[in-house]
C-alpha cells in the first residue's frame, strides 16, 4: 500500500511511539477494504509497538486507532491525500508522543466531563479538513470520553444522502449537526466547555497594551508580525485563524524562490515562523470595533466578539478578504446545502451531478476544469460579455467535453426543495429572457470583498469597502495602519501582501519613533 519512500519516512516518526497501538480494522470483501487492510499492516511492520486485529465496527471500511488508556480514533474509509498527516499524527498521539498544545488546553480537554462522540465528514481533496480532524482526533488521544470517526463522504455516499451534507467539514457531536466548515481546536472548546469563552475574555482584558497590535494573521499579519518582533516592539496578533484565504488555496506557483506550494503547507510555515519570535498570538478571536481610548491616553482600543478588549499605542488592520457572495434569493437559505465557495473542498460530494460555476476570471474557469473530472457536468455563468480568465485556462475548459460556457448571464435565484439545491434562474443579459437550471450544486467564484464592516465609519474606505492607505501603510487615523487585501492596493496577491504587511509595520515602528513619547507620557 506504501511505497518504499514512504515507508521510511513512517517507519522515522514510528520511532516517536512510547507505547503499544492497537489498529481495529473492520474489513469486507471490497477494494477499499483490502486497500485499508494492507495500510494498516503496512504500518504495523515499521514498528513492534503497532499491532492489527480485526473487528467489525460501526462503519466497513474503517480503522479504529486506539491503546490501553481507551482512545477512540476512526478513520472510516482509506485516510490518504490530505488526511493521511491526521493518520500519522493519530498514531503519535495515541502511542504517547506529546502534543504540541499549550498545558491549560491539554487540562481542559483532560478535565471535559462528558460523553462527546464526533463525526467528522470529509472529502479527501479537502486542505480544509485535516485542520478539524486533527483537533477532534488530539482531543480524544488525551480524554477516553471523546471519539472521532473521520468519514470518507465520498466513500459513505447513502450517509451523505441521508444527512444531506453538502459541505465539508461537517462535524456531528452525538449525532447532531455541530459545525460545517473550518472551525479551530479553541472554538470546539469553547463550544462543548462553555465557560471557557468567559475566562479566555477575562484574561484577554487584563494584557497590558501592545505597542503593535495586529489584527488578522494572513500573509499580511504574519508578515507584520515578524517585523514588528525583529525592531523589538511589544506584539500582539489577533484573528479569527492563522492563513485567512491562503487556507482554501491549492496551488501556488508563482510565489517567487518556492516553484510550487499549497495553502495549507505555506500557512504552515507563516504561522511557525510567526512563533520563532515573541509575538502574543490570540487566535479564535473576532475583531468587531475599533476606537480610541476614552480616558485620553492615545492608546487604540479592539473590542472583540469574546467581550474581551485589547489596547495597542498602534494598530495593524490585515483581515484580509471573504468570498463575495451574489446576494440573489436562495443563496443564504442553501448554504452549506448545494451552494458552496471552495470547489476543492467541497467537488467530491458532487460527484456524478450536474453543478454551476458562477463566474468567468481565473478562479472561476480553474474551479469549472476541477470540477468537470469529478462531476457529471458544469455550467459556467458569466455577468459579462467575455471571460476574463487567462486564454490557456479558458481553452482548456472549452476543450473539455462536459462544460458549457454561457456568458451575459444573471444569476437571479438559487432553487431548492426545502433542504437542497434543486437549479438556480439566471436572464440573459441581452434578450433579457429568463432561464432555468437543474443541477445539485452552485459554487461562487465571483471575487473578494474586503472584511471591514466593522470599521465604517471608523476610517476612510473606498467606495468597494477597502481601507485607503498611503505609501507607509498609514490610514486616515493617525497610529493605524493597514495591508493586504484589505486595502485598496492594486493587487490581490500573497507575495504584494506580504511586502505591504513589512511596510505598514515599519511604518508603525516610525511613527511609534516620532509619537511614541507623546503618548507614553499621555498613558502616565
Amino acid at each position: 500500500m506504501l511505497n518504499a519512500d514512504l515507508k521510511q519516512q513512517l517507519k522515522t516518526y514510528l520511532q516517536n511511539l512510547r507505547q503499544d497501538v492497537r489498529l481495529v480494522v473492520s474489513a469486507d470483501d471490497s477494494k477499499k477494504s483490502q486497500e485499508l487492510l494492507d495500510l494498516a499492516n503496512d504500518i504495523a511492520s515499521l514498528s513492534p509497538l503497532v499491532s492489527v486485529t480485526k473487528a467489525r465496527l460501526e462503519r466497513t471500511p474503517a480503522m479504529q486507532v486506539t491503546n490501553d488508556q481507551g482512545s477512540d480514533i476512526r478513520f472510516a474509509g482509506l485516510p490518504m491525500g490530505h488526511e493521511f498527516t491526521s493518520l500519522v499524527l493519530a498514531l503519535l498521539h495515541t502511542g504517547g508522543h506529546p502534543l504540541k498544545l499549550d498545558a491549560e488546553v491539554i487540562e481542559q480537554i483532560k478535565a471535559l466531563p462528558a460523553e462527546l462522540k464526533f463525526e467528522t465528514f470529509v472529502s479527501l481533496t479537502c486542505q480544509n479538513c485535516p485542520d478539524v480532524v486533527q483537533a477532534l482526533n488530539m482531543m480524544a488521544a488525551l480524554n477516553p470520553k471523546v471519539s472521532n470517526t473521520m468519514v470518507d463522504g465520498a466513500l459513505f455516499q447513502d450517509e451523505v444522502e441521508s444527512r444531506q451534507i453538502m459541505a465539508v467539514p461537517s462535524v456531528y457531536l452525538n449525532g447532531e449537526l455541530f459545525a460545517q466548515g473550518r472551525i479551530s481546536l479553541k472554538e470546539i472548546l469553547a463550544k462543548v466547555d462553555t465557560q471557557a469563552s468567559a475566562r479566555e475574555a477575562e484574561a484577554l482584558t487584563q494584557k497590558a497594551p501592545f505597542e503593535v497590535l495586529i489584527v488578522g494573521a494572513g500573509p499580511a499579519g504574519a508578515s507584520a508580525a515578524i517585523y514588528s518582533a525583529r525592531k523589538g516592539l511589544s506584539t500582539g496578533l489577533v484573528a479569527d485563524r492563522f492563513g485567512g484565504q491562503v487556507t482554501e488555496t491549492v496551488g501556488i506557483e508563482n510565489f517567487i524562490s518556492v516553484k510550487a506550494t499549497e495553502g495549507p503547507k505555506l500557512v504552515a510555515s507563516l504561522e511557525a515562523h510567526v512563533r520563532d519570535y515573541e509575538v502574543d498570538i490570540m487566535e479564535s478571536q473576532k475583531a468587531v470595533r475599533l476606537s480610541q481610548s476614552a480616558d485620553g491616553n492615545g492608546l487604540y482600543q479592539v473590542e472583540l466578539a469574546s467581550g474581551a478588549t485589547l489596547e495597542g499605542k498602534t494598530v495593524l488592520l490585515a483581515t484580509g478578504a471573504r468570498w463575495r457572495e451574489m446576494n440573489v434569493p436562495g443563496e443564504k437559505e442553501y448554504r452549506g446545502r448545494g451552494v458552496a465557495y471552495c470547489p476543492h473542498c467541497d467537488g467530491p460530494l458532487f460527484k456524478g451531478k450536474r453543478v454551476a460555476v458562477i463566474g468567468g476570471g481565473n478562479s472561476g474557469i480553474e474551479a469549472a476544469i476541477d470540477l468537470a473530472n469529478i462531476v457529471e457536468h458544469v455550467t459556467v455563468l458569466e455577468f459579462d460579455s467575455k471571460l476574463r480568465a487567462d486564454e490557456v485556462l479558458v481553452r482548456k475548459a472549452r476543450s473539455m467535453g462536459n462544460i458549457d460556457i454561457i456568458t451575459e448571464a444573471q444569476t437571479t435565484e438559487v432553487s431548492g426543495d426545502g433542504n437542497k439545491v434543486t437549479g438556480l434562474v439566471y436572464t440573459d443579459r441581452r434578450s433579457g429572457d429568463s432561464h432555468s437550471v437543474e443541477l445539485a450544486g452552485i459554487f461562487v467564484q465571483i471575487g473578494l470583498v474586503p472584511n471591514t464592516e466593522w470599521l465604517k465609519g471608523t476610517l476612510e474606505l473606498t467606495p468597494r469597502g477597502e481601507i485607503i492607505v498611503d505609501e507607509r501603510g498609514q490610514t486616515s487615523l493617525p497610529g493605524v495602519f493597514a495591508a493586504g487585501d484589505v486595502t485598496n492596493s492594486a493587487y490581490k496577491q500573497i507575495i504584494i501582501a506580504m511586502g505591504s504587511g513589512a511596510t505598514a509595520s515599519l511604518g508603525a515602528f516610525d511613527y511609534l519613533i516620532r509619537h511614541g513619547e507623546q503618548a507614553s507620557t499621555q498613558a502616565a
